[in-house]
């Protein structure tokens, strides 16, 4: 990986640090995924018994330890700088959780609502607007950016790939370039 991925990876997962951070306390913790994740429930409709809810939970909930573990935190909270060296470890470990492929299925589970295995731009749109709070010029661009043949719908591979270009690439005109707000 070149400096440039680095740097542009970093970014990335400092602003999805920024996003997690709905208190604006300047860490990241457990409350802040739950929030997420919450947001996630709101958004979509889902009863917290739903099966894709479940799974969204628990796949937080995982990816939750792996940042600790390998934080080596004492404590149940994460600086930025912290939270950004522990979630490029998460990425690259997959010896117990691949982390991008399992919360990719899980929210594609949950953004796909009708079930016909393809997001279409109208729950790509309340993706961003209502999970993330994204509000840039760039993020009206990333439905397209995602859809990478150009058929109008994303389609699980297609997903797949876009999670990991954000956590993995340099390319900054790939589906990471987003901007969020907690």
């Amino acid at each position: 990986m070149t400096t440039a991925a680095t740097d542009s990876v970093h970014q990335r997962i400092d602003r999805t640090f920024d996003g997690l951070d709905s208190n604006h306390d300047g860490y990241v913790d457990w409350s802040d995924y739950q929030n997420l994740v919450d947001r996630y429930l709101g958004a979509f409709q889902l009863d917290r018994g739903d099966r894709r809810a479940r799974a969204l939970q628990s796949i937080h909930e995982m990816l939750w330890l792996e940042l600790l573990r390998h934080a080596g935190a004492g404590e149940d909270r994460l600086l930025k700088n912290v939270f950004v060296a522990a979630t490029r470890l998460t990425i690259v470990d997959t010896s117990r959780l691949n982390v991008v492929e399992g919360l990719a299925h899980a929210i594609f589970d949950v953004v796909d609502t009708d079930g016909d295995n393809e997001i279409n731009k109208d729950e790509f749109d309340r993706l961003l607007r209502d999970v993330w709070k994204a509000d840039s010029p760039e993020s009206s661009k990333a439905f397209g950016r995602v859809d990478t043949d150009d058929d109008g719908t994303i389609s699980r591979q297609e997903f797949l790939r876009a999670a990991q270009k954000y956590f993995n690439s340099g390319d900054l005109n790939g589906a990471g370039n987003l901007r969020v707000r907690g």
